[in-house]
């Protein structure tokens, strides 16, 4: 059989990018080294959050944009995986001396400058609000909150059964050529047949561009992940105090720290992580971890138990050189087209992603100016 379009990487971006294929009448195939749903992959864990408070006003329309998406997506499935519950940027003064210059600071003006709606919170403010925190300043991301990643992959799974897209899953690859105007792709399980060709695999994409004949292009990928992440479990008298209806998603990332608040039966407490940002500007305090973090900005936190979070709960990226998303058609590899370089941020851009690819290879234009993202911006030339 022949494919209006093949998808390698079974991830949540290769997920949508089936998803928006098949509800376009394309014929799709989906393969992938692993499994839907495989602890390795990036974008599968207990939860993600879903924010617009960057520091780039592009990706902050953008993240808007696909939350719009998401929204869409859970009116069509009848699931509730989106947690409303806001994001909180906040900042302490005995942290980091200049709050005007803080990460909450300068995407509140973001946020501001894009009419999102968002609210300020002083000190005696914050605390009367969120009392979990001590701190000088918050700014509340007020449509933003987190992603119960669980019923994602399984309302996923289920359309695109239902789309009757096939899916291949343990499936290694070993050559991707053009042949008689279409796209081979050789396996371990045999030849497949396609149109038109999207890479979607994280970290493997370098390995499958270098499987292409005639492709060039090479990705400056690297992995990362949190250098700690934990789930603090208050005591029973103290949990209501740390679900979505109370505490939002919360950060603090001039020192590296976010946060997701308990979500009952589903997380077994408020997790952590602590990090190292690659789009803000490292600084040196007191705040080195996570128990260090509640001991200074969250003491309602400091009689709960914590526990290491394990396997792919624990999130991890696949950062760019430049620290933008890579996205857009493969040199060397007419009908192709590559989305990778997430930067730990992604899972929320997903089915804004997933649209885009679909656009890109299917219908040759895209609603969003990708321009920005294009693979070619690493690609070495040749000697002439």
């Amino acid at each position: 059989m022949t494919y209006d379009l093949a998808i390698i990487g079974a991830g949540v971006m290769g997920l949508f990018t089936a998803d928006f294929a098949s509800r376009r009448g394309a014929r799709v195939l989906l393969l992938d080294q692993w499994r839907i749903g495989d602890p390795r992959a990036a974008s599968f864990s207990l939860t993600r959050s879903i924010r617009n408070d960057y520091l780039d006003p592009v990706y902050a329309r953008l993240a808007f944009e696909a939350r719009q998406l998401w929204l869409d997506f859970q009116r069509q499935t009848g699931e509730s995986f989106l947690i409303e519950c806001g994001c909180l940027n906040i900042a302490k003064a005995s942290v980091t001396p200049a709050l005007s210059e803080t990460y909450a600071e300068q995407s509140y003006r973001v946020l501001e400058g894009l009419h999102l709606k968002t609210q300020a919170f002083t000190g005696d403010g914050l605390r009367a609000r969120f009392p979990q925190f001590d701190a000088d300043l918050g700014r509340l991301d007020v449509e933003a909150g987190f992603l119960h990643v669980t019923p994602i992959t399984a309302a996923l799974r289920t359309r695109l059964r239902d789309a009757a897209v096939r899916i291949e899953e343990s499936t290694v690859v070993h050559r991707i050529s053009r042949r008689r105007g279409m796209i081979a792709i050789d396996t371990a399980a045999g030849e497949r047949m396609a149109e038109r060709l999207v890479i979607t695999a994280g970290l493997g994409t370098n390995d499958l561009l270098a499987r292409i004949d005639g492709c060039d292009l090479r990705l400056p990928l690297r992995p990362d992940r949190p250098t700690e992440s934990r789930y603090l479990i208050p005591p029973p008298e103290k949990r209501a105090m740390f679900t979505p209806d109370r505490l939002p998603v919360f950060a603090y990332l001039d020192v590296g720290i976010y946060g997701h608040p308990m979500l009952e039966g589903k997380t077994p407490g408020v997790k952590i992580g602590y990090y190292h940002p690659p789009d803000v500007r490292a600084q040196v305090t007191s705040i080195t971890s996570v128990q260090s973090f509640v001991g200074e900005c969250m003491p309602a936190l400091k009689d709960a138990r914590a526990v290491d979070v394990e396997g792919a709960d624990q999130c991890s990226y696949d950062l760019v050189a430049d620290d933008n998303f890579i996205l857009g058609a493969i040199p060397g590899l007419p009908g192709g087209a590559v989305g990778t370089g997430w930067r730990g941020t992604g899972y929320k851009f997903a089915p804004l992603i997933g649209r885009t690819l679909m656009e890109l290879v299917l219908e040759n234009s895209t609603v969003e100016n990708i321009s920005r993202f294009a693979p070619e911006r690493f690609e070495v030339s040749r000697a002439g």
